[in-house]
């Protein structure tokens, strides 16, 4: 069964990874830069000061910080725990795949992926009620980056959706924990 599971996600994978090309190489990696995306974060920033009062905002930003340090950290715990290869350092999947960039050699779960949905989600839930349709902007933007990991031959599919699902989980409650906190201090 495991095995089974694993060849589907390395078909998947490679479909995935080979339908790039040369040209749109350096926009997926740009994607993929935490850089890249500074000015959205700026964004969410002012959303957050604009929308709650200066002692929600900080609870906001407090949880935010724990809640992705404890995303990312819990992805490294796994890496290193799981030690599943990353496709391009995969000496079965390399010759058939193509290769922008190569991170680590163990990428199980992404961290980009669980990254992106952690802050999705929580902003998802906290802005609930306050900025309509605002999940059209986050979780659109939760996939392209999560996508890129793969276009760019550091993630198998599996390792962006196990990293989605953590992600989101940890966002949920990071979210809920910041309202909490926030109500009852």
């Amino acid at each position: 069964m495991i095995d089974r599971l694993i060849n589907i996600d390395h078909s998947i994978f490679l479909y995935l990874n080979n339908l790039g090309a040369k040209a749109f190489d350096p926009f997926w990696v740009m994607v993929s830069s935490k850089l890249t995306w500074v000015p959205l974060y700026m964004i969410f920033l002012y959303l957050i000061f604009k929308n709650f009062s200066k002692k929600q905002s900080i609870y906001i930003l407090i949880f935010i910080t724990l809640g992705v340090i404890c995303s990312d950290q819990l992805a490294n715990i796994f890496k290193f725990s799981v030690e599943r290869l990353r496709p391009c350092h995969d000496p079965l999947i390399m010759p058939h795949m193509r290769i922008v960039e190569c991170g680590g050699a163990f990428g199980f779960y992404s961290s980009h992926a669980s990254n992106s949905f952690f802050l999705a989600n929580f902003l998802y839930i906290i802005f609930n009620g306050k900025i309509r349709g605002f999940w059209v902007l986050l979780f659109p933007w939760a996939v392209l980056v999560s996508y890129s990991r793969i276009y760019l031959g550091v993630h198998y599919p599996l390792d962006i959706l196990f990293g989605a699902g953590i992600g989101g989980i940890l966002g949920g409650l990071f979210a809920n924990l910041s309202k909490w906190a926030a109500r009852n201090k």
